[in-house]
Formats: structure tokens, C-alpha cells, sequence
């Protein structure tokens, strides 16, 4: 691959809904100029985007897929995004790292929700964009149909740049409005327009040069005085407007049949930024300055690793683009989140699976590189004595949880390590170890996420991995006082064993444990103090009620007797440990929940469905404002309520609801469903007893 400068290279990202045709238009850009022999298929497995053996078995993006695009002398990386939901991280990380985006619209189901998400995204990181309305070809294929309810979805103007010439089988190829030609088939060589799409080509011209005249006064004082631009002149007006996000200019393609393509590739080179053309990159320089960057060879270096993969074969890869300065291969660089220095093997331009190693990485492009032990996504890589660190994108939170347990013995010293990879690489998974409940708990951002990261623990990692219901981590606490007593008497061959401990409990409103000692007149020497109140924490982490941790207890050793012989430290830890579990069962034991806030937004017309399903959950409702077309619900809701609540959602608003939450506090559990809960951990201890 040639070495192309910062001036002479577009970053675009590819977004839309799955299934929109994302994929296919990439390879037939590919294919057309001469980077692939033959045109790829997703439902063949052959496309040089979706490589990863998952990827095919599913028939879907899973990945953002890096595809350098060589056309009039200029670079494009085409970043090839997922459309499913559960990997917006993918999307995320690939607009972060974007100078614009293309909206891929199909032409018969129109605007989606995966359309929405990525039309929000593009306005988060403030990107220029274009829509393309795929799939011409089809069978009730619309194009206004398409247009209009991607129009919906925002307030900023759509204007299209081309028509389609025909429709459905008779699409054939595009007119041109900016030269006012018709262009047939993968849109090489221009002809006339038919007749009979003259007046609609001629009412849509009018209304792209009045866009067009707005990009700069000169232009708009020259188009009121005369009417009318030169093609030269319409071509920087909606340079400006595009860039400046007044107008989104709208495409027709047929990406399986390689048809309008060229001129959405004429247009990408012509009205997308180069980097050099993008405003300086705010990034954080020494002692917390804010330092504005530029593309610029010549300035210091400042590299974003916005994705890393583990391959079995060549080991970490990491993907990067570098905002200012140059990136060579064997070179050192200095890791300013980690504080740890990297050195740089062969850098290499990606093409899907493939790497092409080159000398140098311009400013604004984009590489990768082997074998980095520290760096990981998010990381910015400088020159030491210039410290700069680049702005993280936010990632939404992950709120769909399952438990993890290993499939064999084997796979249980992995499971840690492994679950630090994946989550290192995806930003939207991430790992913890519950205490309550003992369990390893992967949140993700949907089943499908979920079971594409086990999927890829067991190729990538050779760790083999179940997933099962994660359980809610309640606690045991006490209502009222009570008092026990215990005698640990063991009496066999040889020496004994002799412990009495006498003890009171009581409820303790603001601290989760506290233990005092009562004992007067010597009855017991407070040497077994300690082992006493070893013996009762102890019980404290495992539960005496239904298995759960126990919370807010006074415990206070009033009396008990000891042997001059027999007494030890193990009989007060046991004779401790019983007489504790004894009180607790005598003194009100009641089961506490978490209890989250949760903020939900969903489209309007789903309120109704969505508070409905709340009051199922034993939800309360705290408030309620609807913005806009989206309404917002905040309630109290127990977390045991919400663990499949993402699949819900998504199922009660076409996908278009989302949710956050986070711990409010504990309450206690209602009796009914606390004898449930309790029965269950009987059930469960006589089934671990039999086995």
C-alpha cells in the first residue's frame, strides 16, 4: 500500500441497523477499486469485514473491521461497525476515532432503532455525516418512503445529492444533482437524464443549491442576486454545510449489485474532512492543562488505542490512531495512563484479518500493532517528554449480569485472567466477584453479548465457561433482641474440649457489626475473646437464615464458664459460633434487598406498556417528564425484580427504551417472598447434603 500524508486521508465510520447493508457496501467499494478480486458475500462467509469465525457462523458484524479504501489518490478508512445493540461498544469506540460517519439506511424498512442509536452517537462526538438509502434493488424498495423516516429522527435538514434511477428491479443506477448526470450502473460514466426523471432532478436541484449557497455568505450574496452556481462553487458551499452539520446530504446505492458506488466515493473524497481539516483535539498536557492538538506530522506524538484483540496466533493486537506526530516501526513510546514505557514492533495498516506493514504512520491515520504487554483500550501512547492523555468516550453501563462457574477444574485458575482480556478489550463488559453471594458475575449489554464473549473465551483463551442466573445479593439482619447460651463439651481419648459462652444480639442501625464483652467476675478469661468472636463472624459470612451475609448486629458475651484443663481457643471459637447462630434464630431474622434507582427512557408512546410492567416488579414510581418524544420514568425498584429487565425493555419498545441504575439502599424483603427465599436454601442445603 502507498504512504499516504494526513491531507490525503478520510476516517468513516460505517453505522446503521443490522442488516442495513453496512458490510456489502464497504466490500463493493473494495472490490471496484481493485483491493479485492471478487465481490464478497455476508451469507458466504467471504467478505474481507465480518473474518472472525463467529462473525460468519452468525452472519453478522460483531466487530468494527478497519478497510482501507485507495481512491483518487486519496486513503479512506472505512470503520465497518456493528448494527446489533448488544455491541454498541464497537460503535462507540469506532466514532471515537471517526472524522464522519455514513448512515446506512435499508430502502424498505427505513429508519430503524439501530438507525437512531447511531444518528445519536454521530451527534455526541458532533460528526459531519451522509445517509445512504441501500438496497435499491429490492423489492419495495422506497426511496422518499426511506428518506422521510430518517427525516423523523432529527431536526437537521436532509438534502439529497442524488435520485435513484428506477426502482426495485429497475434500479439501475443514480442521477447526479451537483452535475445534474445520469449515472448508470456502479457509477463510472455519465450520460443524460431520461426524460421523465428531469423535472423531479430538476425541483431536487434547486432546493441542494439553495443548501449549498448557505455554506458561505459569498455564495449565498451570489446565488440571490443570479439564482444559480457554478458546479465548482456548489461543490464548496456543501462542503461547508456538511461539515459545519447545518445539512446531510442523502445517497442511493445497490451495494450487492456494485451500483452507485463510485459516487458515493467521489463524494466521501469531496466533502468529508481530512484530519488536517478537523478542529484541534482537546487532550489533558502536564499537571491537568487542557492542550489543543492538531493533525501535524511535526507535532508531539499523542496515539489513541481505541481497540485491542487477543489472536491466537500473532498474539495482542492494538489498534490506534494517531491525532498528532508520526508513529514508525521499532520504535519506543510512552504509555501516559499506565506510566509504563512500550516498544513498538512492525506497525502495520489493517484490512480485515490482514496486515500490511509500513515504515511510517502519518498524523490522522490509522495502524496497529503486536505484541504491546501493557496497553490496553482507552490508553494514550506519547513521546515521555511530552505528556498529553486523550479524551475516553462514555460507555453506557452494562446491566445485563450472569454468573460465571468454570466447566472443569482446569478452567478454574483461568477465569480470572481471561475475564480481565475480554473485558480489557470490549468497554462494555466488564467483571466482579460478588461476596454475598460467592459468585463471579460478567455484565454485559445483552444474552447475545454475553454468549459471544463466552464464545470467544473458549476459542481465544481455550477456556471453557458456563453461565447461569446470577443471584441477588440479599443480607440477614435482626429485629429484636435475644440472648442463648452454648456449651462445647468433647470429650474422647486424650485432652477435650470445654467452652460455655453465654451471649445476647441486638439490632445495630449504623455499623454492620459490633462485639463487646460483658464478662465480670472472670467466669471466662477474656484471652478467648478473639476465638469467640472468630467463631461468630464466621457465621456472619455465611448466614444462618438463608445462606447470606449478616448486617447490622450487636453482639454482646455476658457470661459463660471454661475448664482449667480442657478449655482452648477452638471450643470458645465453636461453643461462640452456635450460641451466636441460636440468638439469631430467636431474634426476629429478616431478609434485606438491594433496592436500585432506576431511570428509565423510552419513546412516549411506550409509557403506558413500561409502567404497567413496573408495577409487576414491585417497583415505585418517583417520577415522570416527557422531553421531546422520549419520557423519562425514575422509580425504587429491587434489583431480584430487574436482572432480565434489558430484554424486556427491548422487547416492550422495539429496542428503543434504555436504562441505567445503581444501588439506592437496602429494605427488608416482604414475608412471602422471604419464605420463598428460605425455602429454596433449605432445598438447596438437603440436595448438597445427599450428593
Amino acid at each position: 500500500m502507498k504512504e499516504y500524508t494526513t491531507e490525503s486521508i478520510r476516517n468513516i465510520a460505517l453505522a446503521s441497523h443490522s442488516s442495513a447493508g453496512k458490510t456489502m457496501l464497504a466490500e463493493a467499494m473494495l472490490h471496484l477499486t481493485g483491493a479485492t478480486t471478487r465481490l464478497g458475500r455476508v451469507e458466504d462467509g467471504t467478505t474481507i469485514s465480518d473474518f472472525d469465525e463467529e462473525e460468519i457462523r452468525r452472519g453478522i458484524s460483531l466487530y468494527t473491521s478497519v478497510l482501507p479504501v485507495e481512491y483518487r489518490d486519496v486513503k479512506i478508512n472505512l470503520l465497518d461497525t456493528p448494527g446489533y445493540t448488544d455491541f454498541i461498544g464497537e460503535v462507540i469506540s469506532a466514532l471515537r476515532v471517526a472524522d464522519g460517519a455514513i448512515i446506512v439506511v435499508d430502502s424498505v424498512a427505513g429508519a430503524e432503532v439501530g438507525t437512531e442509536i447511531a444518528w445519536n452517537y454521530c451527534n455526541t462526538f458532533q460528526l459531519p455525516r451522509f445517509v445512504v438509502i441501500n438496497k435499491m434493488d429490492r423489492e419495495n424498495a422506497n426511496f422518499q418512503k426511506a428518506l422521510a423516516s430518517i427525516q423523523n429522527l432529527t431536526e437537521t435538514r436532509l438534502i439529497p445529492v442524488q435520485l435513484p434511477w428506477g426502482e426495485k428491479a429497475s434500479f439501475q443506477g443514480v442521477i447526479d444533482l451537483i452535475s445534474m448526470k445520469a449515472y448508470k450502473g456502479d457509477g463510472k460514466t455519465a450520460v443524460e437524464i431520461p426524460d421523465e426523471y428531469r423535472s423531479a432532478a430538476e425541483e431536487a436541484r434547486f432546493a441542494l443549491v439553495e443548501a449549498a449557497a448557505e455554506g458561505e455568505d459569498e455564495l449565498l450574496e451570489k446565488y440571490l442576486e443570479s439564482g444559480e452556481l457554478t458546479h465548482e462553487e456548489v461543490v464548496r458551499g456543501l462542503k461547508a454545510v456538511i461539515r459545519q452539520g447545518n445539512f446531510v446530504p442523502v445517497f442511493a446505492t445497490s451495494a450487492t449489485t456494485e451500483t452507485g458506488i463510485f459516487r458515493l466515493l467521489d463524494a466521501i473524497v469531496d466533502f468529508f474532512p481530512s484530519p488536517a481539516e478537523i478542529p484541534p483535539v482537546k487532550a489533558m498536557g502536564k499537571n491537568g492543562e487542557e492542550e489543543l492538538i492538531s493533525a501535524s506530522d511535526s507535532g508531539p506524538l499523542a496515539a489513541y488505542v481505541w481497540k485491542t484483540t487477543a489472536d491466537p496466533f500473532v498474539g495482542k493486537q492494538t489498534f490506534f490512531r494517531v491525532y498528532s506526530g508520526m508513529v514508525t516501526s521499532d520504535s519506543r513510546v510512552w504509555n501516559q495512563n499506565k506510566g509504563v514505557e512500550e516498544r513498538f514492533g512492525t506497525v502495520s495498516i489493517p484490512r480485515g484479518k490482514e496486515n500490511m506493514p509500513v515504515k511510517v504512520i502519518h498524523s490522522g491515520d490509522i495502524g496497529v500493532v503486536p505484541k504491546l504487554s501493557e496497553t490496553i483500550t482507552g490508553n494514550t501512547l506519547v513521546d515521555k517528554t511530552h505528556p498529553l492523555t486523550l479524551p475516553v468516550p462514555e460507555y453506557p453501563n452494562a446491566l445485563y449480569r450472569v454468573a460465571i462457574f468454570p466447566k472443569t477444574q482446569a478452567d478454574s485458575t483461568k477465569i480470572s485472567p481471561t475475564l480481565t482480556r475480554l473485558c480489557e478489550e470490549d468497554m462494555t463488559l466488564s467483571w466482579y466477584n460478588e461476596p454475598a453471594t460467592l459468585q463471579t458475575i460478567l455484565q454485559g449489554m445483552g444474552d447475545q453479548h454475553i454468549d459471544v464473549a463466552i464464545r470467544r473465551a473458549e476459542t481465544k483463551f481455550q477456556v471453557n465457561l458456563l453461565i447461569g442466573e446470577p443471584k441477588v445479593p440479599y443480607q440477614e439482619t435482626i429485629t429484636r433482641k435475644a440472648s442463648a447460651m452454648y456449651r462445647h463439651k468433647k470429650q474422647t481419648g486424650g485432652a477435650g474440649q470445654f467452652g460455655e459462652v453465654h451471649l445476647r444480639v441486638e439490632p445495630l442501625a449504623d455499623k454492620d457489626f459490633e462485639f463487646t464483652w460483658e464478662v465480670f467476675g472472670g467466669a471466662i478469661s477474656q484471652t478467648y475473646a478473639a476465638s469467640i468472636q472468630k467463631g461468630i463472624q464466621n457465621v456472619m459470612k455465611e448466614g444462618v437464615l438463608a445462606g447470606y451475609p449478616i448486617r447490622g448486629v450487636l453482639v454482646a458475651v455476658f457470661d459463660g464458664k471454661e475448664h482449667p484443663v480442657d478449655s482452648k481457643p477452638v471450643a470458645f471459637e465453636i461453643a461462640g459460633r452456635e450460641a451466636f447462630k441460636l440468638a439469631f434464630k430467636d431474634a426476629g431474622p429478616v431478609l434485606y434487598e438491594p433496592i436500585m434507582n432506576v431511570q428509565i427512557i423510552v419513546p412516549e408512546e411506550n409509557m403506558g406498556d413500561v409502567l404497567g410492567d413496573l408495577n409487576t416488579r414491585r417497583a415505585r414510581v418517583q417520577g415522570m417528564n416527557s422531553e421531546k418524544g422520549r419520557s423519562t420514568i425514575t422509580a425504587t425498584v429491587p434489583l431480584a425484580e430487574m436482572l432480565r429487565y434489558t430484554t424486556q425493555l427491548r422487547s416492550l419498545t422495539g429496542g428503543r427504551g434504555i436504562f441505567n441504575m445503581e444501588l439506592a439502599g437496602y429494605e427488608m424483603v416482604p414475608p412471602h417472598i422471604q419464605a420463598e427465599i428460605v425455602a429454596a436454601r433449605q432445598k438447596e442445603l438437603a440436595e448438597k447434603r445427599e450428593e
